[in-house]
């Protein structure tokens, strides 16, 4: 599946089900692990579990296997990866404290990966 299908598949999903203040990040810049990342928020736990749920069943009944999934029913953070994409699904002061949009876009952008920087800080 075409990467901006894939998107396009798991925004509408998201929003079918309600999620909030859903986010998306161009990181491939950034990182070799993933191209796009999408941060949506969730009312509850159950809620957040629901959206996670509903974004697998949605891309594998569209032929994509995800690459694994975190969290579980219960979870204040699910994370689902679907490779180029990777979807993260939280309470909102779960996102709050973590702050994935501050934390990427703070990131260097001079073309330095991530991968980079970390090495050049530990070396």
């Amino acid at each position: 599946m075409q990467t901006e299908a894939l998107k396009t598949l798991v925004m509408d999903t998201l929003e079918e089900l309600k999620a909030r203040d859903v986010a998306q990040l161009d990181v491939a810049s950034l990182t070799s692990v993933t191209d796009t990342m999408i941060v949506a928020s969730g009312t509850s736990s159950r809620h957040i579990g629901a959206l996670a749920e509903s974004v697998v069943e949605k891309v594998k009944e569209a032929g994509c296997r995800p690459l694994g999934i975190e969290g579980h029913q219960g979870s204040d953070w699910v994370l689902v990866d679907l490779g180029d994409l990777v979807v993260h699904v939280m309470l909102p002061e779960t996102r709050q404290l973590y702050d994935l949009e501050r934390l990427w876009s703070d990131l260097p952008s001079d073309g330095v990966s991530v991968e980079g920087a970390l090495g050049e800080v530990r070396g």
